[in-house]
């Protein structure tokens, strides 16, 4: 605070006084000085105040405004009462594919219901909620609406240009709730990996959404989990390549006449599925009912890839062989006595035809033989040989992250006597998945070891010699060196894919009839393929029931006209896709030869 100055200073009055000067004057003026300064404090005291008061009153003026804007952009309710029941958690987390793409996510749409005792006009507006929704019965919701019943629901779901309709029929008993829906935005694509899912608890103002199949049942407490901040589950699939590989499949189911078909390509290394493929197949955003009766391989929502155990025949040589090379009871070059047929007890083994009296191991695999394939499980023995294949998997049920899979247990036979030994050998009177055979054929390939199939990104936590070792580095050279030779000059040529060295095995197996015994014209062929040969990157297994190809004389139903070609479709569609490019063959450099007339 500045001092205050005196009005009368003694030295300024004793030197007016020596001059001859008035000293009242100096006392004016210091009066006159005082009282402007407080006059301009005052005046600066009140502006400041002012200027706080107005920006008090604009605080308040806009807290109003946001609160009104915030009313009016509100969906107007009526009020509710606060009970004790908990609430729905309605928000469910999206799937995505392993590129971050959607396969499953939420899309918020509205329920309607009616009050009955606040209609207007019952009967009018029962006629027009049948003009929008023709699936409803007229009859029925004037019952309903015209009884004691004080609230009904009218529809689960409606879109927006229904509730539009609604809204213009103008009865104040026709009431809306929001409703989350899970939406599937690709269609069927994928559908027996998501599964599907329906409402579970309901209420006016929410919805309870729950997984009824695939991995939406099979993740459902994680994908409702608010801990989880909204984060998407992360599937193995690869959204392009599952839809290349369905369109290959249904083109190929349709053209030759298949039952039905199945497909899987999975990483040979960390078990991750890239697409894994089932028909015929359903929409999951309209999953249908299977009428009760259907047998389950006719029903779309049967997963043919994890529930079908099927006996897929020749593909199980390379089992055999597989074990006998490991065990040192044979080489890719010893011969065996493939003539026939050969006996064991009262059964009789034959070949699909006579390849000769003697057939290399090699030769055995390329060319199919069944006769060489008994003999070398003979030397394996049953015991050896039921073991390897407890040892591959083929006892218990697999392991991937789909509710379904866990009740399709392999079917082995409880007595392994040799002529089991000698049947199983190649294929026929043991049933296993597709997904079974795919995880045993990459640890054949992927340099011996196992893998366990995942759905999940990252969720295999595979590599090169990470998993059990089911056989030598060395073994699974000598049957890759075996499996390019099979499609290279064997009963695979058809899926010699150039540039992609693909490797692998047909398989075409009699489907049992429930009589007794074995159809002669229904079976399941199979082709089990790995490339690159060089270094397996991808197993893929292509499953074909009841094909047949039509194009010659006679119809042929063996997998190598029918499994083998689809198969090499969906490498030669699906590998580019994966960033796989092409390895040609070396072209010597030309030279231009001058010739002088």
């Amino acid at each position: 605070m500045t001092p205050r100055i005196p009005l009368r200073p003694l030295a300024r009055i004793l030197s007016a006084r020596a001059k001859g000067e008035n000293p009242d004057v100096i006392e004016r003026e210091n009066i006159r000085v005082r009282h402007e300064e407080m006059r301009d404090r005052s005046r600066l005291m009140a502006e400041g105040r002012l200027l706080m008061l107005g920006l008090a009153f604009f605080a308040a003026f806009g807290l109003v405004g946001a609160r009104m804007g915030l009313l009016a952009a509100t969906e107007p309710v009526e009020p509710e009462s606060t009970g004790g029941a908990a609430a729905i958690v309605a928000q469910r987390a999206d799937i995505i594919d392993r590129e971050g793409r959607i396969l499953a996510t939420n899309l918020l749409t509205h329920s309607l219901y009616a009050q009955p005792p606040l209609m207007v006009d019952p009967a009018r507006a029962a006629e027009r909620l049948v003009e929008i929704f023709p699936d409803l019965d007229v009859a029925q919701l004037k019952k309903d609406f015209s009884g004691k019943r004080k609230f009904l629901w009218v529809k689960k779901k409606i879109s927006p240009e229904q509730m539009q309709q609604v809204h213009e029929i103008g009865d104040p008993g026709l009431l809306f709730g929001p409703r989350e829906l899970r939406l599937y935005p690709n269609g069927a694509i994928a559908a027996h990996v998501l599964g599907g899912a329906s409402f579970g608890r309901e209420g006016v103002r929410s919805a309870e959404v729950v997984g009824t199949a695939g991995v939406e049942k099979t993740f459902d407490t994680w994908l409702r989990d608010p801990a989880n901040g909204g984060a998407p589950l992360q599937l193995s699939l690869d959204l392009t390549v599952q839809s290349a590989v369905e369109d290959v499949l249904a083109g190929g189911m349709k053209l030759l006449n298949a039952r039905g078909a199945a497909a899987m390509l999975m990483d040979a290394r960390s078990g991750e599925i890239i697409a894994m493929a089932s028909l015929p197949d359903f929409d999951p955003n309209t999953r249908p009912r299977v009428a009760a009766g259907t047998p389950a391989g006719d029903a779309p929502v049967f997963d043919r890839v994890v529930q079908g155990v099927y006996e897929y025949g020749s593909v199980f040589k390379l089992f055999t062989i597989g074990q006998a090379l490991d065990l040192g009871l044979v080489g890719p070059d010893t011969i065996l006595d493939t003539k026939g047929p050969l006996r064991v007890g009262k059964f009789r083994i034959k070949d699909f035809r006579n390849y000769g009296e003697k057939l290399t191991v090699t030769q055995v695999l390329e060319k199919s033989s069944n006769i060489g394939t008994a003999r070398i499980a003979m030397m394996i023995g049953a015991d050896q040989q039921k073991a390897f294949f407890e040892k591959l998997g083929f006892a218990k049920p697999t392991s991937i992250e789909i509710a379904e899979a866990q009740a399709s247990k392999p079917i082995m036979q409880k007595r392994w006597s040799d002529i089991v030994s000698v049947t199983t050998a190649y294929g026929q009177g043991i049933a296993i998945s597709q997904a079974h055979l795919a995880a045993a054929y990459a640890a054949m390939v992927n340099g011996g070891t196992r893998v366990t199939p995942t759905l999940l990104r990252g969720g295999g936590g595979g590599g090169p010699g990470v998993g059990e070792r089911i056989i030598s580095a060395e073994t699974s050279a000598t049957l890759r060196r075996m499996l390019r030779l099979t499609v290279a000059e064997g009963t695979a040529t058809l899926a010699d894919v150039p540039g992609y060295d693909v490797g692998g095995k047909t398989g075409t197996a009699n489907k049992p009839d429930p009589k007794g015994g074995y159809y002669d014209d229904k079976n399941i062929a199979t082709f089990a393929a790995a490339f690159p040969m060089s270094d397996p990157k991808y197993v893929l297994v292509v499953s074909l029931d009841e094909a047949t190809e039509t194009s010659g004389t006679e119809p042929r139903r063996t997998a190598g006209w029918t499994a083998v070609p689809v198969g090499a479709e969906i490498i030669r569609r699906a590998a580019p896709l994966l960033g796989m490019r092409p390895e040609l063959e070396q072209v010597a450099e030309a030279k231009v030869i001058r010739v002088r007339n």
